[in-house]
């Protein structure tokens, strides 16, 4: 697209209608009495768990399969959507607690997560440049790639980020060693690992940050954005649910023959 075309009045109305029926939908899914929780940690616990992606490829996946899912347009987003939880005219220490999460000790030369992403999709032999697999994406991912840019784009939904961070970094760690072994099993290249097993280590700590000190940072700033926020981690934990069970259907119709 032209640069130019950003801003164009023409484009801007027909993204919000869409951005209109997509909250729309998200809403209506929502099951009973999301967003009415006592507290953001409740739908934490589910999301915990995990899905079935990384116990399958763990247990079974191809290089194939662990190619197929390095590609997903969401990964390729990598931290992008979360610097959106850094708002004008937020007060320093919600910036601070942010960026001692996104930036530390990742900023240090040769740990930043997309570098390192960058790094592990060379060493699967894919395309590196940014978006290059979105026109691939499954519905579900690229709802999920959406969802990111609803909830950053908009004020007055700016407690959805936070929970949406909040779910990505508190499940990550434990979301990342099952592929790491995977990639290992596969014989996938050091980068490969090394992505994964980084945020093992990494993320272990930003759990702990997320959780109690910009989430619960915000929510002491701002105690009327808890419904935003568990709203957030919500609509994330429903939609990757159903990346997930796309992803199985077709990867339990596969070949079982590792390439």
């Amino acid at each position: 697209m032209d640069p130019a075309s950003e801003w164009d009045p023409a484009l801007l109305e027909v993204r919000a209608a869409l951005k209109r029926r997509f909250e729309a939908a998200l809403r209506r899914d929502a099951p009973p009495g999301a967003g009415l929780t006592e507290t953001f940690e409740a739908p934490l616990v589910e999301l915990v768990r995990g899905t079935g992606v990384s116990h399958f490829l763990q247990e079974s996946g191809t290089l194939n399969q662990l190619r197929a899912y390095a590609a997903l347009p969401c990964h390729l987003k990598e931290a992008d959507p979360h610097a959106w939880v850094l708002r004008p005219r937020q007060g320093g220490h919600g910036r601070s607690r942010v960026l001692r999460v996104r930036c530390l000790p990742a900023c240090r030369a040769g740990r930043v997560h997309a570098r390192l992403f960058a790094d592990l999709v060379a060493d699967l032999g894919l395309e590196t440049s940014y978006g290059h697999y979105v026109d691939e994406g499954h519905a579900e991912v690229l709802a999920l790639v959406n969802l990111m840019s609803l909830f950053g784009l908009h004020s007055r939904l700016r407690g959805a980020p936070a929970g949406h961070f909040a779910a990505v970094e508190i499940t990550s760690s434990p979301s990342s060693r099952r592929p790491a072994l995977a990639m290992r099993r596969a014989e996938a290249g050091p980068a490969a690992e090394h992505f994964y097993t980084e945020h093992v280590e990494a993320d272990a700590v930003h759990e702990q940050t997320v959780r109690h000190d910009v989430v619960r940072g915000l929510l002491d700033e701002e105690p009327a954005l808890e419904a935003d926020v568990v709203s957030g981690i919500d609509a994330t934990g429903r939609l990757e649910d159903r990346l997930a069970a796309r992803l199985l259907s077709d990867w339990r119709g596969a070949s079982p023959v590792h390439s």
